[in-house]
């Protein structure tokens, strides 16, 4: 296997991950809010021949007070940390009024660097500004830093938080309307995230059975609408649960399947 491309597609997972799990709520959110629960997932990479579970992800959601608090950690299984090792925390706090984030940290180990964004939100009228702080580490110990502001008119999230907005979300309104979209803050730029509705289709699962499902594709773009990654496309149950089936990323070198457990 290319050690190369497979650093760079197995670092993208846990961007991939958050994505998912943004798919995978209901459609509606019930007046009394979340529930404490934690989720497992494990994340398949293919290149070629190769196709194999290559990490394991575990989200967990905890109201406190005012606020809900999220994690979400990643890790590579054991063969895939012998090409590159991931360990990566994403930890997020949200207001259970009006689920708007208030910070965001992504703290990533791999590969034998290290890398933490911290993000600080505030909001005034229609506006939302982010201050952001990095620090990163490299393999030889060599430490640097900044900090940096963004700003966005109208809702914005982050790779975590973002699941909340997509939870609100009328799938059957998605339908007729065919895209929503929204701002998404990360540690270095300001990203637009477009969801499209694609069609139903009949696919094949995992383990072999078939199942009606809804399509709809997920997609980034920065100033000008130049397109920052591939598109991700899921698939979610077309019942009224809208339990994601399966779901695909396009890296660098392969793709990465995601399943919840």
């Amino acid at each position: 296997m290319d050690r190369k491309g497979f650093k760079y597609s197995i670092s993208y997972l846990t961007g991939i991950l958050a994505i998912f799990i943004a798919s995978l709520w209901p459609a509606k959110i019930s007046a009394a809010g979340f529930s404490d629960e934690t989720l497992h997932y494990v994340i398949t990479y293919k290149w070629g021949l190769v196709h194999k579970d290559a990490a394991d992800a575990t989200l967990s959601l905890r109201g406190k007070g005012s606020n809900y608090h999220l994690t979400l950690t990643a890790k590579t299984k054991p063969w895939a940390d012998k090409i590159f090792k991931v360990r990566d925390t994403l930890l997020c706090s949200v207001s259970k009024t009006g689920f708007f984030p208030i910070s965001y940290s992504k703290i990533s180990h791999e590969g034998g660097s290290y890398r933490r964004d911290d993000i600080a939100y505030s909001r005034s009228g229609n506006k939302v500004s982010a201050a952001v702080s990095r620090t990163k580490i490299d393999k030889k110990g060599v430490k640097s830093s900044s900090k940096n502001n963004f700003s966005a008119s109208g809702q914005a999230y982050d790779m975590l938080s973002v699941f909340y907005w997509l939870r609100t979300l009328d799938y059957r309104a998605l339908e007729q309307k065919k895209t929503f979209s929204t701002n998404i803050f990360s540690g270095s730029k300001v990203e637009l995230l477009t969801i499209r509705y694609v069609g139903k289709e009949r696919i094949k699962l995992r383990n072999g059975t078939q199942r009606d499902a809804i399509k709809i594709t997920f997609s980034f773009t920065t100033e000008g609408r130049k397109k920052s990654s591939d598109n991700i496309e899921a698939w979610l149950s077309a019942d009224s649960e809208h339990i994601p089936l399966q779901l695909i990323g396009k890296l660098p070198v392969g793709s990465v399947r995601v399943y919840l457990l």
